[in-house]
């Protein structure tokens, strides 16, 4: 963390929030990475009825380590505002139950951060990377007006878009990407617990994940779009998407080939890669790593046992950066998919509202 951070907001100021779903895989990192947070104070925890009124420790199996003993006997809560304090609502809901209850809390007041797919494509509802788009936040405005509540939605991406996009961002800001191929290898961890059955799994690949080629498309072109009067323009990318569920735990490995208005070099791409460090007002956010994007000149690299936890699971690892005999260049980008694709995105927006004073105090 940062001492001009954490100068804009003492401890002793910190801000009470909520993690909505939070016995799943996302709600579970949600708890981790907010325990001893600097800027924000874990107050409530909810999840669904099956849930509610048992103590976080009855209801919740750890799934990715142990969960901090402190919280591990806070209630468990029904997903209601009225039950729930909390200036801030961390979403880790399932898109299914997301819609209405993070509307809910929105109209009494809260400002939810989510990363639940819900309302990621909504014309008036920011879809933020921090060190990518934070320009977009000035949708909010549009939102409040035409939803009249107090509150707000901001949504992080899907896990493998994010980790795409911070690869593309410092290539698309340059260069103009027009024409992309992408096949992407993503962790179990991705489908959550249970997740994936181990016979179906173990030795295998499943080209199949529901819903993730269009994810990957919609959302990245809205990432890297641009924000007009009307909300936000997407970016003119072709994109071709092949996903697959792999045998790996953690972490989420993109192979691209990118097509751009004009021919670039590696050598040219690999430059604007290695300067970039994305949005100066993300990078002294409490969970900002020191660069959001790592490019490894190994042959063989990014690979996740290696490269997952690089900047606290909150780095994009690029690596593989060569000519394609097809469009202009191909490139491997991987990156954690319950922190950096998930939870981590989330907290950030956060910090970075919160640094823009956007969170009521």
């Amino acid at each position: 963390m940062s001492s001009a951070a954490s100068t804009r907001v003492p401890t002793r100021e910190q801000i009470p929030v909520a993690v909505l779903g939070a016995t799943g895989a996302v709600g579970q990192t949600f708890v981790r990475l907010l325990h001893g947070h600097p800027w924000f104070r874990l107050v409530a925890l909810a999840a669904s009825e099956r849930s509610a009124g048992k103590t976080y420790r009855e209801a919740t199996r750890a799934i990715f380590g142990d969960l901090p003993a402190d919280v591990l006997d806070m209630p468990v809560l029904p997903c209601d505002p009225s039950a729930v304090e909390g200036t801030l609502a961390f979403s880790a809901l399932d898109a299914s139950a997301a819609r209405e209850t993070e509307a809910a809390f929105a109209r009494a007041g809260r400002i939810v951060l989510s990363n639940a797919g819900a309302h990621r494509m909504d014309e008036d509802v920011p879809l933020v990377i921090a060190e990518v788009n934070p320009d977009h936040l000035a949708l909010l405005d549009l939102q409040r007006a035409t939803r009249g509540w107090p509150g707000a939605i901001v949504t992080n991406g899907n896990c493998a878009a994010i980790v795409m996009a911070l690869a593309l961002a410092p290539l698309h800001q340059r260069f103009g990407v027009r024409q992309l191929f992408v096949s992407t290898m993503q962790s179990v961890s991705g489908a959550g617990y249970p997740g994936v059955p181990s016979l179906d799994i173990l030795g295998n690949v499943i080209p199949f994940i529901p819903r993730e080629e269009e994810k990957i498309g919609e959302e990245t072109r809205k990432f890297l779009g641009t924000l007009g009067d009307r909300g936000v323009e997407p970016a003119p990318i072709r994109i071709s998407a092949h996903t697959n569920r792999v045998a790996v735990e953690f972490g989420h490995t993109a192979c691209m080939s990118i097509g751009f208005e004009n021919r670039v070099t590696p050598d040219e791409a690999l430059a604007a890669l290695c300067a970039w460090q994305g949005a100066p007002e993300a990078r002294t956010l409490p969970s900002a790593p020191s660069r959001a994007l790592i490019v490894h000149p190994a042959p063989d690299r990014p690979q996740p046992r290696r490269d997952a936890d690089a900047g606290g699971g909150m780095s994009v690892t690029v690596g593989r950066v060569r000519e394609d005999d097809v469009l202009h260049l191909r490139l491997v980008a991987s990156g954690h998919n319950t922190v950096r694709g998930a939870a981590g995105a989330s907290i950030l927006n956060a910090e970075l509202m919160t640094a823009r004073g956007l969170v009521p105090r």
